[in-house]
C-alpha cells in the first residue's frame, strides 16, 4: 500500500500538484503496487479548504482527474478519521466514485464510532480497513476487546499502527501474532503501518510479514510525517515477487522526492524524532525542534523528560 500522498501530506500541508500526483500513480501501476492511498477525506466544516492542498479533501472528481476510469490493477484507497470526516455526506456510494477502499483510523478509545463508519462505507461498496493509532499506548486487553468487536463488522482488515515509531522488532511480531489469531476467526486481514524514528519502520514490516500480515504500507523515500514510513523501494525490493518493479519508483525519488527536500519539506530520520519514539510519545514536540533548526539534542532531551512526566 502507496501511502506517500496522504502520510507525506502531512509533511507540506498536501500541496503537492496534480503532475507529480499522476507520475507516482503511473510509477505505482508499473511497480505493480496494489492500493494508492490518495490522502484524507477530511470534513470542510473542521479544516480550511485553504490551509490545505486538495489532498486533504480527497474530492472525487480530483481523483478521476488523475486516474480516469482507473483501468488498472491497483486500487486507490484514501483515510477517513474518526471525527473528522464527514462521512454520511463525502464519502459516496461506490459506484459513483473512483475510490476502492476507505481506511478508517482511529484511537482505541472511539472504537464504536469506528464500527459506525466501517458498516457507512461497507454498504456504499467500499473494501474499508481498521487503522487503530498510536498502538504502543494501549493496553494489550484493549486490543483484543476492540478487535473482538471490530471481528465481527464487515471490515476487510485490521492494522497495526505504530503512530510514535515506538515498536521494537520482537514488539511487532507479539502485535502481529494476536492480531493474525483474531483476524483468522473472523475471516480478515491484517496490516502495519510503520513510522521510522528509530529506524525500524522496515524491520518491524517485515517481521510482521513474517507473522501473516499482509497489508504492507510504505511510502516512496520514506516519505511522511516526522520521521517518515518504510521506504517503499526497501520494502519492493525486499518482497522479491516478480509481480513487483523498483525501478518506477526510484524515478519517482529522482525526479521529484530529492527536489521536495531541496525546497525545505522536512522528513526522515532525526535524533529529536528517536527521542520521541524511545519515549513512546507524539512526535510533534520533535516536528517543532527540526522546524526551528535546533541542533540541542542534549536540552531537548531534558525538556521531552519534563513534558512527559509533568
Amino acid at each position: 500500500v502507496d501511502a506517500t500522498i496522504r502520510d507525506g501530506g502531512l509533511c507540506n500541508d498536501f500541496r503537492f500538484d496534480d503532475k507529480f500526483i499522476k507520475a507516482l500513480y503511473n510509477a505505482n501501476v508499473k511497480a505493480g503496487v496494489d492500493y494508492m492511498e490518495f490522502g484524507y477525506k477530511a470534513s470542510k466544516e473542521i479544516f480550511n479548504e485553504e490551509d490545505f492542498g486538495k489532498w486533504k479533501f480527497c474530492n472525487d472528481a480530483d481523483i478521476r482527474k488523475i486516474v480516469g476510469d482507473n483501468k488498472t490493477p491497483l486500487k486507490i484507497a484514501v483515510m477517513a478519521d474518526v471525527g473528522r470526516t464527514d462521512f454520511k455526506k463525502d464519502i459516496i456510494a461506490k459506484k459513483d466514485s473512483p475510490i476502492d477502499l476507505i481506511r478508517v483510523a482511529t484511537y482505541i478509545n472511539a472504537i464504536p464510532a469506528a464500527v459506525e463508519m466501517i458498516e457507512d462505507a461497507a454498504k456504499k461498496g467500499y473494501e474499508t480497513t481498521i487503522n487503530i493509532m498510536a498502538v504502543s499506548k494501549a493496553r494489550t486487553e484493549d486490543i483484543t476487546a476492540a478487535l473482538e468487536t471490530l471481528g465481527k463488522t464487515p471490515v476487510n482488515a485490521f492494522y497495526i499502527v505504530d503512530s510514535y515509531g515506538a515498536l521494537y522488532p520482537e514488539e511487532s511480531r507479539r502485535l502481529a501474532d494476536l492480531y493474525c489469531s483474531i483476524a483468522d476467526k473472523y475471516g480478515k486481514s491484517v496490516g502495519i503501518h510503520a513510522h521510522n524514528n528509530q529506524q525500524l519502520a522496515f524491520a518491524n514490516t517485515i517481521e510482521a510479514m513474517t507473522q501473516g500480515v499482509s497489508y504492507l504500507d510504505a511510502t516512496v523515500d520514506g516519505m511522511g510525517r516526522g520521521a517518515g514510513n518504510c521506504a517503499l523501494e526497501l520494502l519492493l525490493g525486499f518482497l522479491k515477487n516478480p509481480k513487483y518493479q523498483v525501478a518506477p519508483i526510484l524515478k519517482i525519488i529522482e525526479e521529484y522526492t530529492h527536489k521536495f527536500k531541496a525546497e525545505g519539506v522536512k522528513w526522515g530520520y532525526d535524533i529529536p524524532y528517536l527521542l520521541t519514539g524511545q519515549y513512546n510519545t507524539h512526535p510533534r514536540p520533535a516536528i517543532q525542534f527540526v522546524k526551528e533548526d535546533r541542533q540541542d539534542y542534549y536540552k531537548f532531551s531534558n525538556e521531552l523528560y519534563d513534558i512527559i512526566n509533568s
